[in-house]
């Protein structure tokens, strides 16, 4: 994953807007093989979602991975504990990149994370086979690379001002494959694959919401690689700012944010 600083309090500006695809990507998954399973969540951020996975198994033993202290320190503080069905929530640090299941998992799980792994694709088969039988692996990531809030970011930060800082921090074109490479992959791993696209219109409020958005997760790495000169950093999201206002008028609703983000959900033969 990346190295940049995440804040959990502006990730979590926009909520209900990040959790709708969890809760779309979970509503595909079938039933696991174990009364009282045994779950991942790969890259949990600050935990308001990993909950979900104990609402719809109240009696797993669940555990978010993440690298960024500062969103493990939320999820810890917040979620962190026993659940009402008589599992258990917990929070450990791991990296994606290298995290390898040690016990059978009946179901690992990953919400808008392997985008920021490079090479995530070359882990599916150690997952998968740190799946029990009949487990299954299911992922969502953004699926929007080419849009208008990526391409100005991308192209302003290599203009002859800010290439030298920022062209080499930011995601790049390939960080997601097609729907057809993800289904190829987990097919030949011997699963059962479904694999979907949804494009959301998120209709978002306030002064310049689109940036207010990514600033919580696509401009983190900027966002870093500028923290020691407030100046440039202001100056840059200052050039950004007036560049989505004109790919992203508003409107007397609010803005809208079309986003797509890709789906997966495989299960292991059993």
């Amino acid at each position: 994953m990346t190295n940049a600083i995440w804040d959990p309090g502006q990730y979590l500006r926009h909520a209900d807007h990040r959790a709708r695809p969890f809760a779309d990507l979970l509503a595909r998954v079938p039933g696991l093989p174990a009364q009282a399973p045994r779950i991942a969540d790969l890259g949990c951020g600050p935990g308001n979602v990993t909950v979900q996975l104990t609402e719809r198994w109240p009696a797993a033993r669940v555990t978010g991975y993440d690298n960024s202290p500062e969103m493990l320190d939320r999820a810890h503080t917040q979620y962190e504990g026993p659940t009402a069905g008589g599992g258990r929530l917990d929070f450990a640090h791991a990296d994606v990149r290298t995290w390898t299941p040690e016990e059978p998992y009946d179901l690992i799980v990953s919400n808008a994370t392997l985008q920021w792994v490079p090479g995530h694709a070359d882990r599916f088969a150690d997952w998968i086979a740190g799946l029990a039988p009949g487990g299954t692996f299911a992922f969502q990531v953004p699926d929007n690379i080419d849009a208008p809030l990526h391409a100005l970011m991308r192209e302003l930060a290599g203009t002859p001002r800010w290439k030298s800082r920022l062209a080499d921090v930011l995601r790049h074109t390939d960080s997601v494959h097609t729907p057809g490479a993800y289904l190829d992959r987990l097919a030949r791993l011997g699963c059962a694959t479904d694999v979907w696209q949804t494009t959301y219109l998120h209709v978002l409020r306030g002064e310049d919401p689109v940036l207010d958005w990514v600033k919580g997760t696509g401009l983190r790495p900027a966002l870093t690689a500028l923290a020691d000169d407030p100046e440039a950093r202001d100056a840059f999201l200052a050039e950004y700012r007036d560049l989505l206002r004109q790919a992203y008028p508003s409107a007397p609703y609010g803005t809208v944010m079309p986003f797509r983000r890709l789906f997966a959900v495989a299960v292991k033969e059993a």
